[in-house]
């Protein structure tokens, strides 16, 4: 019965209207005006702005319409994914909407309600990496990428629920708020550490979204909810401000329902940060625009290598076999598959990547948070015992390890003659084969089920990415048994987002796999 309670409670609320109950935050207000005919929906950037220049829709109205989503959905269903919600929210809207009216222009960004990874520092609002040990903690500055995205006009919605302190892989649980559920079928996990927000954006609770990954935390949960994740090189978005695991491998990205607002996300996030020495790198890589690369013929001619190292790793046969329909749109739309493509001596390139840089890296992070932070060091967490169960070993482990310090080789991507090395490896192969992308399905397996540890299977985001700081996106590629998304990855050169962009625009236009979960529905019109 207990498993059948989600799927009651939606059919419940559908039947009977929406009562909006107290939520964790502030309650949502009444609805400005009476809304015309927009659905958020698998909305888009540019349909909002859209809806806006055509008066379908105002930001206040779009707000509050996402608000009333979350009161209704996230905690009734036991989806989890939210936190809390911004109590100025709609402040910020109606802010937004006077400049509209004002100045009849658009920010890039304008009005777009973004749900935030509860590890980025948010001005005003509560940030905790997940953990009690930080609760009740409010940063008095964004993180620098936070920043740069309310310049460009977007509105922190609402902060997401996390694995505690980014340690998982595979489950979003914390402390501070518990388990995210998968929005496509609420007996399996979403992925992690960024399950809270690829479940909210996969259930529509807001348009876009912010995730941080380490070795697989934007891809994963992204595959996992049917998402579109942009895991940037290594150097191109600022990491001040977020809450790190391993500094050396963390990088933020966008969480979007789409290839196109993603790129959109990204285009505000890049760049170059004196807070974030690492950013250095990207000086003169970057585009005076992303979104030229949207091209819909984007596959023509591309030449693109299939990874079987990855994609034979005990492969679950369904994904095995969207992965085989993957590779055969790829050349419909005009790919040049070049299958397969081996990278020599993988096993002993690969070997040894992984440091343990927490201690150092979380010590430095919270003692940039200034006196009021409750907590100073990973002593001070480990004492506090404000921490899930699952997570003691790892803080543990992290207590007696001191890799990072100053002195190790525990360097970044650009530093570290291990991760040069590796990254020689697979960007020589790349150039022997003549191909722009190395392709890969992002779990060999589709989510494992909740309460399963023992089903962590497949992850094949941990082992080029994160070491080599190559750009990795992956997009919707089909479903699974009991409505399971799957995720193809794309692996390009460094700072060569452009063609990423260009492949994944292009296979998501040919493919058509991103579709909502069935049990998050549009809510009934208002009376």
């Amino acid at each position: 019965m207990k498993k059948l309670l989600p799927f009651i409670c939606v059919l419940l609320l559908l039947l009977g209207g929406f009562a909006l109950t107290s939520y964790r935050s502030a309650p949502t207000p009444h609805s400005p005006s009476k809304p015309k005919a927009f659905q958020v929906v698998e909305t888009t950037i540019a349909d909002v702005h859209q809806a806006f220049k055509q008066g379908d829709c105002n930001c206040e109205q779009l707000v509050t319409a996402y608000l009333q989503r979350i009161e209704a959905y996230d905690q009734p269903t036991k989806l989890n994914a939210i936190v809390l919600t911004n109590p100025q929210a709609l402040e910020i809207a109606r802010q937004l909407d006077a400049e509209y009216r004002s100045t009849k222009k658009l920010r890039p960004l304008h009005c777009i309600p973004l749900i935030v990874k509860d590890n980025y520092n948010t001005a005003g609002l509560q940030t905790t990496a997940g953990s009690l040990a930080l609760k009740g903690f409010v940063p008095l500055e964004d993180a620098t990428t936070v920043k740069a995205l309310k310049a460009a006009g977007a509105i922190v919605l609402a902060k997401s629920n996390m694995a505690e302190w980014a340690f998982s892989p595979m489950v979003s649980i914390s402390s501070l708020a518990g388990e995210t559920l998968n929005p496509y079928n609420l007996l399996h996990v979403p992925a992690g550490s960024s399950g809270g927000t690829a479940a909210a954006v996969a259930a529509n609770l807001g348009t876009a979204g912010l995730g941080t990954d380490t070795g697989n935390s934007i891809r994963g949960p992204s595959s996992h909810t049917a998402l579109v994740g942009f895991r940037p090189t290594l150097g191109l978005v600022s990491r001040a401000g977020i809450a790190p695991l391993y500094l050396r491998n963390d990088t933020g990205g966008p969480m979007t329902r789409t290839v196109a607002d993603a790129t959109r996300l990204l285009e505000v996030m890049a760049g170059f940060d004196p807070a974030d020495p690492l950013t250095k790198y990207s000086e003169g890589k970057i585009p005076k625009s992303y979104q030229q690369f949207l091209d819909k013929n984007g596959l023509k001619g591309a030449r693109i290598g299939v990874l079987r190292t990855l994609s034979e790793r005990k492969p679950d046969p369904q994904v095995k076999a969207l992965f085989e329909r993957a590779i055969a749109d790829l050349q419909k739309a005009g790919a040049i598959i070049v299958d397969p493509v081996e990278i020599p001596n993988f096993a002993s390139v690969s070997k040894d990547q992984w440091c343990s840089v927490f201690q150092h890296d979380i010590n430095d992070y919270l003692a940039a948070l200034g006196p009021q932070a409750p907590v100073k060091s990973l002593n001070d967490i480990v004492a506090s015992g404000k921490f899930a169960p699952y997570i003691a070993e790892n803080l543990t482990y992290h207590q007696q390890h001191t890799e990072g310090a100053q002195g190790t080789t525990c360097t970044d991507a650009y530093t570290d003659t291990k991760r040069i090395a590796f990254r020689k490896a697979i960007t020589d192969v790349m150039d022997r084969y003549q191909v722009s992308a190395l392709i890969y399905p992002t779990w060999n397996n589709p989510p494992a089920k909740v309460g399963d540890f023992k089903g962590y299977k497949g992850d094949n985001s941990q082992l080029i990415a994160p070491h080599t700081g190559q750009p990795a996106f992956t997009v919707p590629m089909g479903f699974t048994y009991d409505n399971l998304p799957a995720g193809l990855q794309f692996l390009g050169r460094p700072f060569d987002e452009p063609t990423l962009i260009k492949y994944t625009y292009a296979y998501e236009q040919a493919t058509k796999h991103r579709k909502a979960p069935a049990l998050f529905p549009a809510l009934p019109a208002s009376k």
